[in-house]
């Protein structure tokens, strides 16, 4: 342990922590731009600088290691004044659009600028306004906006894509994609991990909300509303609530006061998703299908499998997404048994994820989701309905999708899709008394691996979240080092909780504690109180075997809830 004292408090910390590290141990806080815990630590913005003693001038309190008997200053006049100064020449380069900005009120760079009391044009604004990529299916890019905190290259970097990176030097650096090419031409794939990254405006979701509010109001039209799994326990970070509150019913209550809309839960085609994926598993080990099999269920990781490792598609699920398979669902079964015609039903769900917005547009799928909503898009339309979301009375799904297993809830976790698919498969293997928890395969690690013997078969399995722990996976099982039968990918680290389209979170807060497992857990905690918890139990989907598909993996259920795949460019 090292000791040293942060304006005048002492603190002990481990060997090799930086300053930043033990200011957090002292409780107090030093601003960042750039940095992000487990994304970037470079330096680079000059937010953190501090004066710290046997240094030469002010150092970067993110990557200053602490040394025995250092003292750190943190806000003296010299400081401040270079913090101030920094902001100010940001600003300088800035567009400053911030009453219509989608950060606005939520903007790393503008509570800085109000804490320091920073002139927005001290030195002029010598802005040169890029025009705005807007050819992606699901992120929009905005450069004049960008303060070159490269956030967002860390993040795709993480995800090894690259396709976004700096170009230039100097007062001419800037962000582009390779050959100045629309983000819709890249290898880009949607996952909306850049989003989250970037601290200001300069990167966000294609709207659809425009969209659904026209359809609302639409006589033609009837609109119903359905809603991810992860989405019960993030929608509150956006109206102020703790992170990780379950606010299901509030959720729902809101949808509903939007307009004479209904609202399903999807976390019955989760269930869905289960039966035929488990159904499909058995099938593959049975008759000598594709081993090992990787789940379908995240659009960000099919296209990366699509980009980069197109040899392995036969061995991806062929199940859609729970998404693809509600709105389908919807424009079928749905339709016929009240009498709707389908071209008057507007779908719009409501997703974690950016690429969802890309897989609604895949000809594959059959085009029958109207819009996909973000969490942050949906927080949006309920603040423009003047909804007081955390004092509203909560409300209940709609029939006949009201209801769903606990399984179908931890989808939206990492690991959840694979325990899910193992509780239903050990049920089928290993009969009534099988195991209802797999906690190997819990947790935010990377990469997570398990071994199960259940009614005589062992099962080797694997969870990755991040693409490139998918990609490490993947590697392993095509140099024979793995022998998986079961693999699940999701494309964002921690998986849907972390999505691309979740609420906005402050670098402190993400700094400070671990959003993904604070999530996650709500999302446990939702499938441990249920009575419910194995897809198979659930009565919505017997009822849909019963009533319209027969049996898992029929002929109806592979037209309308199984899909294909693309090879695609990796350049």
């Amino acid at each position: 342990m090292v000791n040293l004292k942060i304006n005048g408090i002492a603190v002990s910390v481990p060997e090799g922590s930086t300053v930043l590290q033990a200011a957090k141990a002292a409780n107090v806080r030093i601003p960042t731009l750039c940095y992000l815990k487990d994304v970037q630590c470079v330096g680079s913005c000059r937010m953190c600088l501090v004066e710290a003693t046997g240094a030469r001038g002010l150092v970067t309190a993110c990557t200053y290691p602490v040394s025995e008997g250092m003292e750190v200053k943190t806000n003296t006049p010299g400081v401040r004044k270079s913090r101030k100064t920094t902001l100010e020449l940001i600003l300088s380069t800035h567009k400053k659009k911030c009453l219509s900005c989608v950060r606005s009120m939520n903007c790393e760079l503008q509570k800085l600028a109000l804490e320091y009391n920073a002139e927005e044009d001290r030195f002029g604004t010598d802005h040169d306004l890029k025009p705005i990529d807007d050819l992606s299916a699901s992120v929009v890019r905005d450069n004049s906006k960008c303060v070159m905190c490269t956030r967002c290259v860390a993040a795709c970097t993480q995800q090894t894509i690259g396709a976004i990176g700096p170009k230039n030097r100097g007062y001419a650096k800037m962000i582009g994609s390779p050959y100045d090419v629309s983000l819709a031409f890249t290898p880009c794939v949607n996952c909306g991990q850049c989003v989250v990254a970037c601290p200001v405006g300069a990167l966000y979701e294609k709207s659809a909300v425009a969209d659904v509010w026209g359809a609302i109001v639409d006589p033609d039209k009837q609109v119903v509303f359905y809603t991810a799994p992860s989405v019960r326990a993030t929608l509150g970070e956006a109206f102020g609530l703790p992170v990780g509150t379950n606010v299901e019913g509030k959720m729902v209550a809101a949808i509903k006061q939007l307009g004479d809309v209904k609202c399903f839960n999807m976390d019955v085609t989760a269930d869905l998703t289960i039966m035929e994926e488990a159904n499909e598993l058995l099938s593959r080990l049975e008759k000598g299908g594709d081993i090992p099999m990787f789940t379908s269920c995240c659009p960000g990781w099919v296209k990366f499998a699509e980009h980069y490792y197109p040899e392995i598609l036969p061995n991806i699920s062929t199940c859609k997404s729970p998404q693809e398979m509600f709105s389908a669902l919807l424009k079928t079964y749905y339709c016929e048994k009240n009498g709707i015609d389908p071209s008057k039903l507007y779908v719009v769900s409501v997703i974690p994820c950016t690429a969802k917005k890309f897989e609604v547009s895949r000809d594959e799928l059959g085009h029958y989701t109207d819009a996909a909503l973000t969490t942050r898009e949906l927080a949006k339309m309920i603040k423009e309905a003047g909804i007081d979301f955390v004092n509203i009375a909560e409300g209940s799904f709609d029939t006949p999708f009201e209801d769903a297993s606990g399984a179908g809830a931890i989808f939206g976790a990492t690991g959840g899709v694979m325990e899910a698919a193992l509780r239903t498969a050990a049920y089928k293997l290993g009969g009534s008394g099988a195991p209802l928890e797999f906690r190997e395969v819990r947790g935010t690690d990377g990469v997570k691996e398990a071994e199960y013997t259940v009614g005589g078969k062992t099962v080797k399995v694997a969870v990755a979240s991040g693409l490139g722990n998918a990609r490490k996976v993947i590697e392993a099982v095509k140099s024979g080092e793995k022998d998986y039968t079961f693999v699940e990918v999701m494309a964002c680290p921690g998986g849907c909780i972390n999505g691309g389209g979740q609420p906005y979170v402050h670098d402190e807060v993400r700094n400070s504690i671990d959003l993904k497992a604070v999530r996650a857990k709500a999302l446990y905690d939702y499938d441990g109180a249920k009575t419910l918890r194995c897809s198979h139990d659930n009565p919505a989907v017997e009822l849909l075997y019963k009533e319209f598909f027969g049996e898992p993996n029929s002929h109806k259920a592979h037209e309308l809830l199984h899909t294909s795949y693309v090879r695609r460019e990796k350049y």
